[in-house]
């Protein structure tokens, strides 16, 4: 079945945006975000302290990605002779890239509260949800790739925000 003229405008600006959002690390990125943000503020946190646990662990967590993933690469060259370190890196640095992309919207909402032109509650509250939408619009895209039916792309669309839901649930539980 042919996309839609609007499923175009989908598929292209996930097209624009796939070398660093339409990734699995942008899935795992965006979840790790969410249930950051849900943590961090569930306390009364302000944005600026949101902001800075989710950039801090974010890098961390990136880093770490980008490690084991040059790591592992550096054996699984062309016929097991294995492929140099800076080619490894370079590789791994590549298709990480998502883990830090998916923290790019959220980062910008927080620091909409900690520079007062929101309050801190709702800087926190809409980043939360920016992931959930974040994560509805990876797992639409991912079915609308497979030539999924509209209903088949809703339920996958649905099913990926869950686990941002989960988070929004999180937090009004603890909070």
């Amino acid at each position: 079945m042919e996309p839609s003229p609007n499923e175009h405008k989908v598929l292209l600006a996930h097209r624009v945006l796939q070398p660093g959002f339409g990734t699995e690390a942008a899935v795992y990125g965006t979840i790790l975000v969410s249930g950051l943000i849900a943590v961090s503020s569930a306390h009364g946190e302000t944005s600026v302290v949101v902001l800075v646990t989710v950039a801090v662990t974010v890098l961390v967590f990136w880093a770490a990605h980008v490690y084991a993933g040059a790591v592992s690469r550096m054996g699984a060259g062309v016929d097991n002779k294995g492929i140099g370190v800076r080619t490894a890196i370079r590789q791994s640095v590549r298709h990480s890239f998502g883990m830090l992309t998916s923290a790019a919207i959220p980062a910008i909402i927080l620091l909409l509260g900690t520079t007062r032109v929101i309050s801190d509650d709702i800087a926190n509250d809409v980043a939360l949800w920016s992931g959930t939408i974040i994560l509805a619009f990876l797992g639409y895209v991912a079915f609308l790739r497979r030539g999924s039916s509209i209903p088949v792309r809703i339920l996958g669309s649905l099913a990926t925000a869950s686990f941002g839901i989960v988070f929004v649930i999180l937090k009004a539980f603890v909070h």
